[in-house]
C-alpha cells in the first residue's frame, strides 16, 4: 500500500505545504510564514499549524528550501557537486520525528564558489520530466547547471533578477520614473542591445539617460532593462553550453518566455518545464522514498 507524505517549499517568505498519497495531491495550503517572516513563533508550531489534521507519527514530512539555511530551522549541510542525484535524497537531515530537510548544493573552488537551496529539488523532477545537459533555472538568481543523466557536474549563479530590481528601485536608472507598463518591443530592444554588447556594465547609465533624453518611453525603462539584462546573461555564459547541448529552462511562464525569447535570438532551442511542476516532481520522489 502506497504511504501518505507531505511536502513542503519553505523558503525566505512563504511556505507551501501538499498532502499526497502516493503520486496524488489530496490537498495544499500556503503561508507567508517563510523562515524570515515567522513573527516569533517556532518552526516546529509553523509546521503544527500548516499541517493540522494531515498527520499522525507515520506520515513523513520532507522539506526543501531557505528552511535548511543558516536562517532557517536547522542547517542542512551542503553535498558538494559533483553529486549523484540520488544522493540529494539519501543525505537528508532530521529535524524532529520523521521531519525532514533535503541538503542543498555547494561548488568551492578556485574558480568557482557557489550554492544553492531549493533549486536542487527543482532539478531532480526537470531531470525526469525532460532530460537535458543544461538546466537554466531563472528566478531572483538564475542558476546555470551542468548535468548529465546521473550527475549534477557544476553550477554557477546569475544575479540577474535581483539586479534588476536594485536598479530600478534603489539606483538613479530607476529614479523617478512613473509606474511601468508591459511592452514587448521594448524588452526586444533591449535583448538586442545585451546581446550585442554583454559587457553590461557600461550601457547601464545608458538606459536612464535614454529616458531623460526622450529616446526611451519613461514607462518602459523596467521592460528594456530586463531585455537588457537577460540578453546580456545569455551570451556572456554561452560558453558554459558545450555544442548541441540539449538546454531545459526551468521557470514559472513569464519568466520562460523571457528566457527563450533570449536563447531564440543567440541560435539556441530550449526545452521548457514549469517551476512548481519539477518542484513537486522532485520532492514526491524523495519524499515517496522516505515514505516507503
Amino acid at each position: 500500500m502506497t504511504s501518505r507524505y507531505i511536502a513542503i517549499d519553505w523558503g525566505s517568505t512563504n511556505l507551501r505545504a501538499w498532502l499526497y498519497q502516493g503520486a496524488e495531491c489530496l490537498e495544499s495550503r500556503q503561508s507567508e510564514a517563510g523562515v524570515t517572516r515567522l513573527n516569533g513563533k517556532s518552526p516546529q508550531a509553523v509546521l503544527a499549524e500548516i499541517t493540522h489534521g494531515w498527520r499522525d507519527a507515520q506520515t513523513p514530512v520532507v522539506m526543501a528550501g531557505m528552511v535548511g539555511s543558516n536562517v532557517g530551522w536547522k542547517v542542512a549541510p551542503y553535498l558538494p557537486v559533483p553529486a549523484c542525484f540520488s544522493a540529494i535524497g539519501e543525505q537528508l537531515t532530521a529535524v524532529g520525528d520523521n521531519v525532514w530537510i533535503i541538503p542543498g548544493l555547494c561548488v568551492s573552488r578556485d574558480d568557482n564558489h557557489n550554492v544553492m537551496r531549493g533549486e536542487e529539488t527543482q532539478l531532480l523532477g526537470a531531470r525526469t520530466l525532460s532530460p537535458s545537459s543544461v538546466y537554466v533555472m531563472p528566478g531572483t538568481h538564475c542558476k546555470w547547471v551542468q548535468a548529465d543523466a546521473e550527475q549534477i557536474h557544476d553550477f554557477r549563479t546569475v544575479m540577474t533578477g535581483e539586479l534588476h530590481y536594485l536598479l530600478l528601485n534603489h539606483s538613479l536608472v530607476g529614479a523617478g520614473l512613473p509606474e511601468q507598463e508591459a511592452s514587448a518591443e521594448a524588452f526586444a530592444a533591449g535583448l538586442e542591445r545585451g546581446i550585442a554588447s554583454p559587457d553590461v556594465l557600461p550601457h547601464l547609465f545608458e538606459v536612464r539617460a535614454s529616458h531623460v533624453l526622450g529616446n526611451l518611453p519613461r514607462e518602459q525603462v523596467s521592460e528594456f532593462l530586463s531585455g537588457l539584462l537577460i540578453g546580456a546573461e545569455v551570451a556572456s555564459m554561452r560558453d558554459f553550453i558545450a555544442h548541441e547541448q540539449a538546454i531545459t529552462i526551468v521557470a514559472g511562464a513569464s519568466l520562460t518566455s523571457r528566457y527563450e525569447q533570449a536563447f531564440r535570438a543567440v541560435g539556441l532551442t530550449v526545452s521548457t518545464v514549469p517551476g512548481d511542476t519539477a518542484f513537486q516532481a522532485g520532492i514526491r520522489s524523495i519524499a515517496h522514498a522516505v515514505a516507503n
